[in-house]
């Protein structure tokens, strides 16, 4: 039987300001991935979604990204590669004290927004997370966009890497994400976001934009809580998967050949 893991990105509201419905997607998802504080979180909303994650039996995984609250993370911020390495550390650390509240663990580490995606282009930004990841907890599975240069950079530091596809992204003809500047790169229609899944899971491509197949391999599919559409696009997906007989599990549980 196939098995893949569903992930999505939450706790990325801040203060008195929720942003998507966290405890709706926990019912669906499984494995959550936290926002540490720095591009959006706090204290208290990181402890609230890590409980209830634990209570669903969602594993848990830490969603470091720049210090950029007021662009929730998603502009591009040069910085040496030491300083991005401290900052990962630093944001793991921070969600593995909050996960101890609830006797949980932090099992992975998904970049953010600007973050992931400049990391995916540039080894030197990969290479700082994977040794962050390696120094705080080298358990922690590295969650990557396939052959990004953050697959290599975890292979070259012998982490464990989960290869990741995006159920609600268009992308372009070399495998990478299409910008969000440009539009129609988030996909809302939840039969299109299954449609893309399906291709991915049962068959190993991806169609771009412009309508190339790529070929790829996944073990995980990241769903946007922030998005308006995110639950019911994580339902939909959720269901598609099912009905091809396609086993939902957590990250740590996926064979990551």
């Amino acid at each position: 039987m196939i098995r893949i893991n569903l992930n999505a990105d939450m706790a990325e509201g801040f203060g008195a300001y929720d942003i998507g419905d966290d405890f709706g997607i926990l019912k669906v998802i499984g494995s959550a991935n936290i926002a540490c504080g720095f591009h959006a979180g706090d204290p208290s909303t990181m402890r609230r979604v890590v409980t209830e994650a634990k209570r669903q039996g969602v594993s848990i995984g830490a969603h470091p990204g720049f210090n950029d609250l007021w662009g929730f993370g998603r502009r591009r911020i040069d910085t040496k590669p030491a300083d991005l390495e401290y900052m990962i550390a630093y944001q793991i650390g921070a969600l593995q004290a909050i996960a101890a509240y609830a006797d949980a663990k932090v099992t992975h580490l998904k970049p953010h927004g600007a973050l992931n995606n400049m990391a995916a282009e540039d080894a030197d930004y990969a290479l700082a997370i994977g040794r962050a990841i390696k120094t705080a907890d080298p358990s922690i599975i590295y969650v990557a966009l396939a052959g990004s240069e953050m697959e290599k950079a975890g292979r070259h530091l012998g982490l464990r890497v989960a290869l990741e596809g995006f159920c609600d992204r268009q992308y372009e003809d070399d495998g990478n994400l299409t910008s969000r500047k440009i539009p129609g790169s988030v996909i809302k229609d939840p039969a299109v976001a299954a449609k893309q899944v399906l291709d991915m899971v049962m068959n190993n491509f991806i169609t771009s934009r412009h309508g190339k197949r790529v070929p790829c391999k996944v073990h995980t599919l990241c769903v946007h809580g922030d998005e308006p559409t995110g639950v019911t696009t994580a339902r939909a997906v959720r269901d598609a998967l099912e009905q091809a007989g396609v086993r939902l599990v957590t990250l740590p549980e996926m064979p990551l050949e």
